[in-house]
């Protein structure tokens, strides 16, 4: 678990093919291997080095730099939140958690730290639980962290996105503040195959496959946009989702753009509107697996919906995006700005540039040393970039210039 650097390259240039991903675009685990790599952006050359900043973690979900750089918090799928101590190494685990349904796709999963942290102390948790019947939900819950004493002085549950459902697949949740100071969470549609008009995505009486908008304390905010409407639920922010695994907020426009599943490719990038339907599944540019069928119709066919900024259609392969973030540091001047999305079964990172909603990907990094790339996140004072991978046995790294 020391701080070391395992690789320096320098000078080589990548092919700027996507990796083709014949897997399904769902969250598979898989173990990581090590290999060589470089990054290159906007036709010039870019040197990463890599550093294990820890390493021996259990599925690793989210990594969190406390603002003052001592710590990063990090959620593992299995049910623990730890904190790293990012120049040594060390892990230690918080206590006063909140206990979780660890199966399948879900258990203990995103983490966001309130805007004014430490001033309030509160980290707000997206995790699953089940109920008594074992049907599970995704959950949003805050705690106050005392990190000096590595635990949660108090820890309440603040929403559940309901309904229950008999399914260990498509939990979403990813939660973000927005420029707002309100809280958005994404909730999957969980897995539900009847892909018609009557799919749970389109259906505003329920909250899966959505975007939900809350307050901190958990309460519905008066502007959210169904608020009148008695057939909709007051949470929904946006809908017409399938399962949305990232979510960041642009930093000069504020708008929240997300990352999002596809069945078999129909893997999206979203920037989310109030209101807003974004198709699944009547309107999807992916099609069903193994038949390679469409599903529903091209969101162009539809002027009710809206369409991705980037997809990833049918017969390309696929990319399956997990955590994202716009890149806003120092150390990479070459990136500033650019988007930053990790790939779970492509196994590779991202970075997209972004000029207005045109979206174009540049060069991969990391892509060929079979990771799994959970989350991704710039470190505030240095500018480098943390990233977790998604492994039962995984390390979080960190790029740097070498």
């Amino acid at each position: 678990m020391d701080r070391r650097t395992f690789l320096a390259v320098g000078g080589l240039t990548l092919a700027g093919t996507l990796s083709g991903c014949s897997a399904p675009s769902d969250d598979q685990q898989a173990d990581g291997a090590t290999a060589a790599d470089s990054g290159q952006t906007g036709g010039s050359e870019t040197a990463v080095a890599v550093e294990n900043v820890v390493g021996g973690l259990e599925s690793p979900w989210s990594v969190t730099p406390l603002p003052d750089g001592s710590q990063l918090l990090a959620t593992e799928r299995v049910g623990r939140v730890v904190l790293v101590d990012p120049a040594d190494g060390t892990v230690t685990p918080v206590s006063g958690t909140p206990s979780v349904y660890a199966k399948g796709q879900g258990g203990m999963l995103d983490a966001a730290l309130h805007p004014g942290f430490p001033d309030p102390a509160w980290v707000y948790l997206t995790y699953s639980k089940a109920n008594d019947s074992g049907e599970s939900a995704t959950h949003l819950g805050r705690g106050r962290l005392d990190v000096a004493g590595a635990q949660f002085e108090t820890f309440e549950q603040l929403h559940v996105a309901e309904p229950f459902v008999d399914s260990d697949g498509h939990f979403g949740s990813r939660v973000v503040f927005g420029p707002d100071g309100l809280v958005y969470m994404t909730v999957g549609d969980r897995q539900f195959k009847d892909f018609g008009p009557d799919h749970v995505a389109q259906d505003r009486t329920n909250e899966l496959g959505t975007t939900l908008r809350l307050t901190p304390s958990g309460k519905i905010p008066d502007a959210n946009p169904f608020t009148d409407d008695p057939d909709a639920m007051d949470s929904i922010f946006s809908y017409g989702h399938r399962n949305a695994q990232g979510m960041t907020v642009h930093p000069d426009t504020g708008a929240i753009w997300q990352s999002e599943f596809g069945e078999q490719d129909g893997d999206e990038i979203n920037v989310v509107e109030r209101g807003a339907n974004y198709g699944w599944p009547v309107a999807d540019e992916g099609c069903t697996y193994g038949s390679g069928e469409p599903i529903g119709v091209s969101h162009a066919d539809r002027d009710d919906v809206v369409a991705p900024v980037y997809s990833w259609d049918c017969g390309s392969g696929g990319f399956p995006p997990s955590g994202t973030t716009f890149y806003t540091g120092d150390a990479f001047p070459e990136w500033t700005g650019d988007l930053l999305v990790g790939g779970l079964a492509s196994q590779y990172l991202a970075r997209f540039t972004v000029d207005g909603r045109t979206v174009k990907e540049a060069t991969p990094l990391l892509d060929d040393r079979g990771w799994r790339i959970r989350d991704v996140v710039v470190e505030p004072d240095s500018g480098y970039v943390l990233v977790a991978i998604d492994s039962p046995d995984a390390p979080i790294v960190r790029l740097r210039p070498a």
